[in-house]
């Protein structure tokens, strides 16, 4: 099996409720397929299973099974008490320079006012895991490890069947690992509220024009179903494949698979120094690489494009101002090109205070106004009395956290949700005082392409 022990640790952490012991296996495993990992857990852990890439490739993480949830519903202090649990669970653990931690992985939906029904009944304000079986790739090596999380006295006969089932799933992923998954056959597709859609666009200029706000983001909902049930690794494979220069990610909850390939970084901390990026602005790829450069060069030019992007790059340089004993921020954007879009790009990066931390910088950045709006709060009720859907985790921050505090999060747009045989995808863009709702309209179709054409469909164009 080609496997290397590493380390075996325990360490008893007090809640609230308990005091509960987290014992940590670790083994180096060579040849690995992290899809391949992910599909060896398809009978054993459906419903519990997530997966993340970052946009560099140079780190990757499965999880199968939950060691431990974190999950609430309490709104504005909803980061807060993630945080809180996750030092507790995470304070006594011993950590080793070189091998993995520990990594919580999950998200936090867009806005815990939003009640509208739909396909995210169910789903926490806030929902994190600590999985069973942890698959981590970094710097080409592949380490996989066991959590157990349990308050029982004795837990040595238990232990020992997570070796053994370990094995199996390292086993099936190494001799399963060539499968090609077929793109699911779509039997329909509709798009629910387009009237209601175009004419929120209207509505939403007019309160703009009227000083309720500067820009708001306004999203809409295409639904897609399927001649058979679709699976996660499924979908995930057409992803992985389709979207290379994207972060890419799955978590499912219960019966609901999230995923995308986002090409936004929302925050992102190693070893005391954190990294932002500022997307917004947008136009489609060209077909030939002269019309590409012409249509990048309209859209570096373009004053509505730059407005938009200038706002998220001030929201986003106060907070680090605020949060960095220093920062710094290019003057001009430039083009972050990916397979059907390209967008105005501009990296921020600083050295975190003492006391910032992740997840308060997550609370603090989210919603930007890429995907909110400016004024915030102002754009927010805006979006909660004319968005005709419940966007979930479409445009909220997913990702993880390790015991040290470093981690990173993404803006999970070009997303998707999936359930039983139907498909809900997700897209928006940023309305302002000039905006035309066809125009609008089609920027939208564009941002649906990615999720679209991973499921096997194909746009009316």
């Amino acid at each position: 099996m080609h496997q290397k022990w590493l380390y075996t640790t325990e360490v008893e952490v007090e809640t609230v409720n308990s005091t509960l012991s987290f014992y940590i296996e670790t083994v180096e495993v060579s040849r690995l397929s992290a899809l391949a990992f992910f599909a060896a857990g398809e009978s054993q852990y459906k419903g519990q299973r997530f997966f993340w890439q970052n946009r560099e490739k140079t780190f990757t993480l499965v999880g199968l099974g939950h060691a431990y949830k974190i999950e609430n519903n309490d709104g504005n202090d909803r980061f807060d008490l993630i945080e809180k649990q996750w030092k507790e669970l995470t304070k006594n653990i011993v950590k080793e320079e070189r091998e993995p931690q520990p990594i919580l992985f999950g998200g936090f939906t867009f806005d815990p006012k939003k009640s509208k029904k739909g396909e995210w009944d169910g789903f926490p304000q806030s929902f994190f895991s600590v999985a069973t079986y942890q698959l981590v790739i970094r710097n080409d090596k592949t380490y996989i490890s066991i959590h157990l999380i349990t308050d029982k006295e004795n837990s040595l006969e238990e232990f020992e069947q997570l070796r053994k089932e370990r094995d199996q799933l390292i086993h099936a992923a190494q001799v399963k690992e060539l499968k090609i998954y077929n793109k699911p056959i779509m039997t329909s597709y509709r798009e629910p509220y387009k009237e209601e859609y175009l004419h929120t666009i209207s509505t939403v200029t007019s309160l703009i024009k009227a000083k309720r706000a500067e820009k708001v983001v306004i999203a809409r909902l295409l639904e897609m179903e399927f001649q058979d049930e679709v699976t996660s690794p499924q979908v995930l494979s057409h992803v992985v494949n389709e979207q290379p220069e994207s972060y890419l990610f799955g978590l499912e909850h219960k019966d609901l698979l999230f995923f995308g390939a986002s090409p936004e970084r929302l925050v992102k901390v190693e070893n005391g120094l954190a990294f932002s990026s500022c997307v917004a602005g947008s136009i489609k790829r060209g077909k030939t690489a002269e019309e590409d450069k012409l249509l990048g060069e309209s859209l570096l030019n373009d004053a509505k494009n730059l407005g938009e992007h200038q706002y998220v790059v001030e929201m986003i340089a106060n907070t680090f101002e605020k949060n960095c004993v220093h920062y710094k921020v290019p003057k001009q954007p430039k083009l972050l090109k990916i397979r059907d879009i390209q967008h105005l790009y501009t990296p921020v990066e600083g050295k975190l205070s003492q006391d910032a931390t992740i997840l308060q910088l997550v609370k603090l950045l989210h919603p930007t106004p890429a995907l909110g709006g400016v004024p915030r709060q102002e754009a927010l009720a805006v979006i909660r009395q004319n968005e005709t859907m419940n966007r979930g985790l479409y445009a909220a921050p997913l990702g993880w956290i390790d015991a040290e505090g470093n981690g990173e999060f993404a803006v999970a747009i070009r997303s998707a949700a999936l359930k039983d045989n139907k498909a809900y995808l997700y897209a928006g863009g940023g309305i302002v005082s000039d905006s035309e709702p066809n125009s609008e309209y089609e920027e939208t179709l564009v941002k649906f392409r990615p999720m679209l054409r991973a499921l096997g469909g194909q746009l009316h164009e």
